[in-house]
C-alpha cells in the first residue's frame, strides 16, 4: 500500500513531494537489514524466519494503531513520525518474509524452471498489491476524496491488518513446511558433487545483483511513486490514488503472461524486451500531453511485471548452500526505493527542475540493469 499512501499522507499531513516519499524511505529502509536477517535465516531456517517476520508484522500494525490513535490531538508532524515508525516494524517484518520466499521458490523444483516459478508467485502477490489503492479509497478513506485525508483515518484499518497477521502467524506456526538443503538439491538435479567457493561475499554476480534490484526498485516505485506529482501539476487530471489499480493491474497481468512465457523463452531475452518496452513507455509519456501521457506511464507497469524475479534469478544462479544468504545480500538492493524515491522528491520540489527530469532518471535505471542481464550476472561465473 505504501505508493498508493503517498497522496494520502501528503494531504493528512500536510507534506510536500519529498516529505511524501519518506513514506518508501520508512518502509524500504528496513531492507538495510537484509544481509544479517539472511544471516539469521541461515541459522534458525526457513519456517522459523516465516513466522517471526509474520509476528513482527502484526506487532508492527498493532502498534501503529496505539501510538496513531493516541497522538490524533498532538501535533501532526509527531503522527507522522510517529506512522512512519510502524511503518519500520512492519517492514522488518516483511523484510524477513521476502527472504523465505525468494529462495524458497527458487529451489522447490528444477534450477532452469526458478525464473518461472518466481515469476508465477509474483503474479499471485500483484492480485493483492492491485487491491491496495481499492482498499486504500475505500476503507481507510471509506469513499472521502483523497484532498480530505486526516490522521484519523489511520488506526483502524491498520489495527485490521496487524490482527490478520497475526492470526496468519498462528496458523503457519502450526503447519509443517518442508526443510530443504540448496546444496544437496542442486547436486541431485546434476548427478554430481558440485564445488562452491567458500563464502557468499566471493560471488560478484550476487552483488551486481543487488544493485540490479536497487536499480530496478527505482522503476518500479518510481512510476506511481511519481504520479500524484503529475496530478498536482494538472488538477484537472484528478487523483493518482484512483489510477493506481492500473498500473499494478499491468503488473499482476504481465506476471501472470510472463509465468507462461518464460517457460518456452530464455529469461535474459525476455528481460531485454521488457526493459526496452519499459523505457518506450517512459520516453513516449514525454511526447504525450494529459491523461495520454498518464495512460503511457501506467503501461510501463505491464514490462516492469517480471523484471523482479528475472534478476533476482539471475543473482542467485549456481549459489547452493549459499542461497540463503544470498538472497539477504540482493534483497538490501530494495533500499533503492528508500533512495532514489526520495532523491526524485528532491529534484521534483526544485521549481528549476521538476518532476519531467526525476522520471529521466528512470533511463539511468534502464542502462544499468540491461548491462546487469548480459555482463554484470556471468561475472564470475564459468
Amino acid at each position: 500500500m505504501n505508493n498508493s499512501m503517498i497522496e494520502f499522507c501528503k494531504n493528512a499531513f500536510n507534506l510536500n513531494d519529498t516529505q511524501g516519499q519518506l513514506v518508501n524511505s520508512a518502509f524500504y529502509g528496513a531492507y538495510a537489514l537484509s544481509i544479517p536477517f539472511g544471516l539469521m535465516m541461515s541459522k534458525i531456517g526457513y519456517k522459523k524466519t516465516l513466522v517471526l517476520g509474520l509476528a513482527v508484522v502484526g506487532v508492527g500494525f498493532i502498534i501503529n494503531f496505539l501510538c496513531i490513535n493516541g497522538n490524533l490531538d498532538g501535533d501532526v508532524s509527531t503522527t507522522y513520525w510517529l506512522f512512519l515508525g510502524c511503518m519500520f516494524i512492519v517492514a522488518l517484518g516483511i523484510v524477513m518474509l521476502q527472504l523465505v520466499a525468494n529462495p524458497y521458490v527458487m529451489v522447490l523444483g528444477a534450477p532452469e524452471k526458478g525464473a518461472f516459478r518466481m515469476t508465477l508467485s509474483q503474479a499471485i502477490n500483484s492480485v493483492a498489491t492491485t487491491v491496495a489503492p481499492i482498499f486504500i479509497l475505500n476503507v481507510i478513506l471509506s469513499g472521502k476524496e483523497a484532498k480530505d485525508a486526516v490522521p484519523a483515518d489511520i488506526p483502524y484499518p491498520y489495527l485490521g491488518l496487524g490482527l490478520f497477521t497475526v492470526l496468519l502467524c498462528v496458523i503457519l506456526a502450526f503447519l509443517k513446511l518442508p526443510n530443504i538443503n540448496e546444496g544437496e538439491q542442486v547436486a541431485e538435479a546434476e548427478g554430481k558433487v558440485k564445488q562452491y567457493k567458500s563464502s557468499v561475499f566471493k560471488y560478484p554476480h550476487v552483488w551486481l545483483g543487488a544493485l540490479g534490484i536497487f536499480m530496478y526498485m527505482g522503476l518500479e516505485i518510481g512510476v506511481p511513486s511519481m504520479l500524484p506529482a503529475y496530478f498536482k501539476a494538472d488538477p484537472s487530471l484528478g487523483s493518482a490514488t484512483e489510477f493506481l489499480p492500473y498500473y499494478w493491474g499491468g503488473m499482476m497481468v504481465g506476471r501472470f503472461i510472463g509465468s507462461a512465457v518464460l517457460s518456452k523463452f530464455q529469461p535474459r531475452y525476455i528481460l531485454t524486451a521488457c526493459l526496452i518496452g519499459g523505457a518506450a513507455c517512459v520516453g513516449i509519456s514525454f511526447a504525450l500531453s494529459g491523461m495520454a501521457a498518464v495512460w503511457a506511464m501506467l503501461l510501463a507497469g505491464l514490462f516492469h511485471s517480471v523484471m523482479w524475479p528475472l534478476i533476482f534469478n539471475l543473482g542467485l544462479q549456481e549459489l547452493g548452500p549459499h542461497t540463503k544468504a544470498a538472497s539477504g545480500i540482493i534483497n538490501l538492493g530494495v533500499v533503492g526505493a528508500a533512495t532514489l524515491t526520495p532523491l526524485m522528491g528532491m529534484v521534483v520540489d526544485n521549481p528549476s527542475l521538476g518532476v519531467g527530469i526525476a522520471i529521466c532518471m528512470m533511463f539511468i535505471y534502464y542502462l544499468y540493469v540491461v548491462w546487469f542481464c548480459w555482463v554484470g550476472s556471468k561475472t564470475g561465473l564459468k
